[in-house]
């Protein structure tokens, strides 16, 4: 009930209240309430089947109504995770701005996937390598990942035999998860979780300890450095990707083949060929 609420935008006793209020009006009862919360009745389930059903083709309807736009106007969502658009992509949604006035641009950070199909974006730089088949776009360069630590870290350290060596970690709290085993240093243990690739690269650069980071991120800041041997390996593919029923909607269009050119202008850099 505070879930539905939070994301209603009113108060958990307003939907009891409106929840009791549809029961009453359809004459049947749609959840069983009980201590840990509400469940759905077979009559919920149904209820359910058939709101999800116009509700998928109320977005059908609102994307065919908007791929029939052909003006240069209007705003376009994006999505894409935090350091893509912060470290890279600003200057060039900026250039964007100041060509196509009329285009407003939302941009959303995200390491989940919005769903398209719902709106809830327009356009997604999505890391991935199995794009969803009801998406189109195209696979645009392959993002490369290096291990990165700052310098004076690295001066104040031995790698190989410092026990004060850490990894900083994501994604889950293992010591020696596969992506350290699979490292140059897979003896290094991970300490601590930092979830936004933002936040471990601000943590590298502040001598925390080292971390596995973007090409693009690591290369250019003269803070960090890459570590021995030096090479990088490609993590996942960088996709630019719409909704089919978008195609034709000229200011994702345009939008589309700009910034494509946009993440190609830095295919070096973030395939980790700079170094």
């Amino acid at each position: 009930m505070r879930a539905a609420s939070d994301k209603l935008g009113i108060s958990h006793s307003t939907v009891a209240r409106r929840i009791e209020a549809f029961e009453k009006r359809l004459g049947v009862r749609l959840f069983e309430r009980s201590s840990v919360g509400y469940a759905l009745t077979a009559a919920g389930e149904e209820v359910l089947i058939s709101a999800e059903q116009i509700e998928s083709e109320i977005h059908s309807l609102e994307r065919r109504i908007v791929g029939r736009d052909q003006q240069l106007s209007g705003s376009i969502k994006i999505t894409m995770f935090d350091v893509l658009c912060t470290h890279l992509l600003m200057p060039h949604l900026t250039e964007f701005t100041q060509l196509y006035p009329e285009i407003s641009l939302e941009v959303s950070i995200s390491y989940e996937p919005l769903d398209l199909g719902k709106r809830e974006a327009d356009i997604a730089l999505r890391c991935t390598n199995n794009p969803p088949e009801h998406l189109i776009g195209k696979r645009l360069v392959a993002l490369h990942y290096a291990a990165y630590a700052a310098v004076d870290y690295l001066q104040q350290h031995d790698l190989n035999t410092d026990t004060a060596v850490r990894w900083i970690g994501y994604g889950g709290r293992e010591e020696y998860p596969a992506w350290v085993k699979a490292s140059a240093y897979p003896h290094i243990p991970v300490k601590g979780v930092f979830e936004s690739i933002l936040l471990q690269f601000e943590a590298a650069k502040s001598g925390m300890g080292i971390a596995m980071l973007p090409c693009f991120l690591g290369d250019p800041e003269p803070i960090l450095q890459r570590l021995t041997p030096g090479t990088s390996s490609p993590v996942s593919n960088l996709w630019l990707l719409t909704h089919t029923d978008m195609r034709t909607t000229a200011r994702l269009r345009v939008f589309s083949e700009f910034i494509a050119a946009a993440v190609l202008s830095h295919r070096r850099l973030i395939e980790g060929s700079t170094v």
